[in-house]
């Protein structure tokens, strides 16, 4: 077995052990050694933790379409996009990151699940805290490692399939904050196991409510769980456990209180009636069950990106005459942008530029969404179809409510609802796309194009799982990967 020091990155300031004794006689000089209820606590509060999934795998998608290379918006020329994004966008084979360089995915949620093994394997030893509140910590650490286990899992490997997962290339379970000891690479089965136990686990101990929006409380499980479900295809289940988080939160933000100002950037989407007043992010929005960002380095594309023909066909898709969908009109500059003194135009194209930090956690918008898309699958198409009018309702200025005549109609109305929705946080998209292709009625190769070359990818290609990092091959060139 090899070991796990290519997996993580210990932050600098803090060695954990078990038992301080059993290493060493004395502290080691600059660094600390939690040994106390308050010292773990400190670690579950790392603002790190909130910091999660990477966006960059929007580039594998159809929702993007690339700069050009001398583009009039400098951070979305091709030219200067990072070689890695170039990679992915071109559907290059094999690496993705150049040797030496790091993954803004893999390495954070490794370090944050390193801080999650030092609380979940010690906090129960602390000399000086009651029985329940050492659980109630331990419970957060185990469900924050799941969430970052089933980001991880839905990035580097295979989606989830049932006849395959047993066998299928996963990612590394590393349970221990002991970066000596010897890791298992799990199949994707183990690895889903895995989440499901530190779920079941934890959430017998969160609390009733939490302390805050940052933290879990025993009903966000339900929202967890949901999404868990929905990925692994188990719809009943999804839908149960979804029902079961709208009936404690089911707040959506009316976005036709919402506008746009020039000159700009974070605070451009502010309120109507007071400028001063911006969208809300994750942390401040009645639609958050349980908050995570993206993460620190390319955690969005920002006016990175054009939306794609594709996209846009479909936001345009199932809108009444008369309407606007304040998604598209918000958080989209169409032709112009401000973002200083200068407004650049680009005519024909659409930016996305929404500089709102959207919640990569667990979401009632989301809920309504999973809710609706296993109804249409095994439930009733009517109600579907209503948690999709629902939403449509907060989103759609002079919104009319859909219909349809079957099951597969109200499904296809809900997947092109998650797509407007979700588009561009996280790797919402790129998800959806590797689960949909496992349908024969959704599969779907996307192309992209680019200094007058295309570049197609098909369904269900391995192109569409994230490599293992050239920073974790280079100490074992043997570790099992997917050949892409």
């Amino acid at each position: 077995m090899k070991k796990i020091v290519a997996f993580l990155f210990t932050a600098a300031s803090i060695i954990s052990f078990s038992s301080c004794k059993k290493y060493l006689d004395v502290k080691p000089k600059g660094y600390t050694i939690p040994q106390f209820y308050d010292d773990y606590a400190k670690l579950m509060n790392n603002g790190s933790l909130v910091r999660v999934s990477s966006a960059y795998p929007n580039y594998l998608t159809d929702d993007v379409q690339a700069g050009e290379d001398g583009d009039v918006n400098t951070s979305a020329s091709y030219k200067n996009l990072s070689d890695f994004k170039k990679n992915l966008y071109t559907f290059q084979k094999g690496a993705v990151f150049i040797p030496g360089s790091s993954d803004p995915y893999w390495e954070p949620a490794y370090s944050h699940i390193y801080t999650y093994n030092v609380v979940i394997n010690n906090i129960m030893n602390v000399p000086d805290a009651a029985e329940a509140d050492k659980k109630q910590l331990r419970a957060e650490a185990l469900f924050g490692r799941a969430f970052e286990y089933l980001s991880l899992v839905n990035g580097y490997a295979k989606h989830y399939d049932a006849t395959t997962a047993g066998k299928d290339i996963g990612v590394p379970l590393v349970l221990t904050e002991d970066i000596t000891a010897a890791y298992k690479w799990g199949s994707v089965q183990e690895v889903y196991d895995r989440i499901k136990a530190d779920l079941e686990i934890a959430v017998k101990d969160l609390p009733e409510k939490s302390v805050n929006i940052f933290h879990p409380s025993r009903s966000v499980g339900y929202s967890f769980l949901s999404k868990m479900y929905l990925y692994m295809g188990k719809y009943d289940e999804a839908l149960a456990n979804a029902k079961s988080a709208l009936a404690l939160n089911s707040s959506l933000i009316d976005y036709s209180a919402y506008t746009t100002q020039k000159g700009v950037t974070f605070g451009r989407v502010c309120l109507i009636t007071n400028k001063d007043t911006r969208f809300p992010d994750a942390n401040l929005s009645s639609e958050s069950v349980w908050v995570r960002f993206g993460a620190s380095s390319s955690g969005t594309v920002n006016a990175e990106v054009y939306v794609s023909d594709d996209l846009m066909s479909v936001f345009k898709k199932n809108l009444p005459a008369g309407a606007t969908d304040q998604r598209r009109s918000l958080f989209f500059c169409e032709g112009e942008s401000t973002f200083g003194v200068k407004t650049v135009y680009f005519p024909g194209r659409t930016l996305y530029a929404p500089y709102v930090d959207f919640n990569l956690g667990l979401s009632s918008g989301e809920m309504l969404l999973i809710a609706a898309e296993c109804e249409a699958r095994v439930g009733n198409k009517d109600q579907a179809i209503k948690y999709v009018n629902t939403l449509r309702d907060k989103r759609i200025i002079n919104n009319q409510p859909l219909v349809a005549a079957d099951g597969e109609e109200a499904l296809r109305v809900v997947l092109e609802e998650r797509r407007r929705e979700l588009c561009f946080v996280g790797c919402n998209r790129l998800v959806d796309l590797k689960r949909l292709n496992m349908d024969t009625r959704f599969a779907k190769s996307i192309t992209h194009v680019q200094g007058g070359k295309s570049y197609t990818l098909a369904p269900n290609d391995n192109r569409f799982i994230l490599p293992v990092p050239p920073k974790v091959l280079e100490f074992d060139n043997k570790i099992p990967q997917y050949e892409r």
